[in-house]
């Protein structure tokens, strides 16, 4: 188990929960309420949390699956990066893609999930090509 320092700013939210054993993300909170217009309107929702993500680990804010599918909304720039040397309030950027209506988030409404994960630090081995198969054909190319 991986501990994580956190500072709860707001007393009255509740800690960052798993929502079912076995889950992978952890369920982020809005602090405050706001409405996400309709058609792109964007907002940024603070959790009421500071994490200290411990070093070798990255934090990545993700959309919740429910309110994309029934709402819209999704996170901007998923996924959000926590690196581990960030210790203000969490805040995620929301995005509404529905055309017709706005979202009202509440205070307390489940907004996002947080995952705390390794990274390796990188050390790039300069070479003159590959060895192995070449996909080639551009950015997204796969073949049919």
């Amino acid at each position: 188990m991986l501990e994580v320092p956190v500072v709860r700013l707001d007393p009255e939210l509740p800690l960052p929960a798993y929502a079912r054993v076995g889950d992978a993300g952890i369920d982020l909170v809005a602090r405050d309420g706001v409405l996400v217009g309709r058609g792109g309107g964007r907002a940024l929702v603070a959790t009421g949390l500071a994490i200290a993500v411990p070093s070798g680990h990255a934090g990545l804010v993700l959309p919740r699956s429910g309110l994309a599918l029934h709402h819209g909304i999704t996170v901007m720039n998923a996924p959000g990066l926590i690196d581990a040397g960030y210790r203000d309030e969490l805040k995620v950027i929301l995005l509404n893609t529905d055309p017709h209506d706005d979202f009202e988030v509440v205070r307390g409404h489940r907004i996002a999930q947080l995952l705390i994960l390794p990274v390796p630090v990188i050390a790039w081995q300069e070479v003159a090509g590959f060895e192995g198969e070449h996909r080639g054909g551009g950015f997204g190319h796969t073949g049919r």
